[in-house]
């Protein structure tokens, strides 16, 4: 492993290091108004969530643009103590880049961008219509975490009216991974398109699973099977019976099949290993155990 001191590396290195490990990163796309009634919105991958009750979100802006003077966003929060974060899907990923250019001050990014300003119910600054859920925020804390110009400043924000756009919702009235199409940060000029890759990861809570300890060491030690492919087995509220595992052999042809090849236990894993992909954990237990049944 490279270990790195972050007080001995380049600023700028570390940078990368951080933003191309901490992946990836919801973006938040903060509206926000000055003084002057003056719009400005910017995207921020500093941003998550911290608490559902009250509703905590919180960005992390630096304090200074390259010219020296303090970020829009930044001054206009201060300020007012208001802003709206509005999440970023992909039909309107480029226009959010496009945002992130250093405009004159007083210019506003909705202008250049092309996205349309609406007004909020409770805060002043606008939501941005385009953007499938818009969260106005008081802004509780601002939190300066240095004293050097690329030092962040944490933003804490309470959530007092969320908008939704129903056409991301499923028909339980949930927001739908699918629909809402929302786009990650990684390092870089990287991003990442959550629909195109999304995985169901259920997780036992009661009864309580037997966990990877309690899988035979046949499991364990295999050269086949994965370290995801051991929990999914440690999942399991109990392992297959022995007449369970046996009564598969007379079944399933591709068993029959392994059977008669020349590494009977790695054919088994590895038919256990697809099945697994599948989601059907019990019979890839099943064809993963018949191998000590033999």
């Amino acid at each position: 492993m490279l270990s790195i001191d972050p007080i001995q590396i380049d600023p700028t290195v570390m940078y990368q290091y951080l933003i191309g490990a901490v992946a990836p990163r919801p973006i938040a796309f903060v509206s926000t108004i000055n003084a002057a009634g003056e719009t400005n919105v910017a995207p921020f991958s500093f941003f998550n969530a911290f608490s559902g009750n009250p509703p905590i979100v919180g960005f992390s802006s630096s304090s200074i643009k390259s010219d020296g003077t303090e970020k829009d966003t930044l001054l206009n929060v201060r300020t007012l103590g208001e802003c709206v974060i509005n999440v970023v899907n992909y039909s309107i990923v480029q226009q959010t880049s496009l945002s992130a250019i250093e405009f004159a001050h007083g210019v506003s990014e909705f202008t250049k961008t092309g996205l349309t300003p609406i007004a909020s119910e409770v805060v002043k600054p606008p939501r941005v219509l385009e953007s499938p859920v818009q969260m106005e925020c008081k802004v509780e804390q601002i939190i300066k975490l240095g004293n050097i110009p690329s030092a962040g400043n944490l933003v804490i924000c309470r959530i007092v009216r969320m908008h939704l756009d129903p056409n991301i919702l499923d028909e339980n009235g949930r927001i739908d991974p699918h629909k809402i199409d929302l786009m990650g940060r990684l390092g870089r000029a990287y991003y990442t398109r959550s629909s195109s890759d999304v995985q169901a990861i259920v997780r036992p809570y009661k009864p309580i699973p037997i966990g990877y300890d309690a899988l035979p060491a046949s499991l364990r030690e295999s050269n086949v099977l994965t370290g995801n492919n051991l929990a999914q087995l440690g999942s399991l509220i109990q392992l297959p019976t022995r007449t369970e595992i046996l009564e598969i052999k007379a079944k399933d042809i591709r068993i029959k099949k392994i059977l008669f090849s020349g590494n009977i236990t790695e054919g088994l894993h590895l038919y256990a290993h697809e099945i697994l992909a599948t989601g059907d954990t019990f019979q890839a237990a099943k064809v993963a155990l018949l191998a000590n049944e033999l």
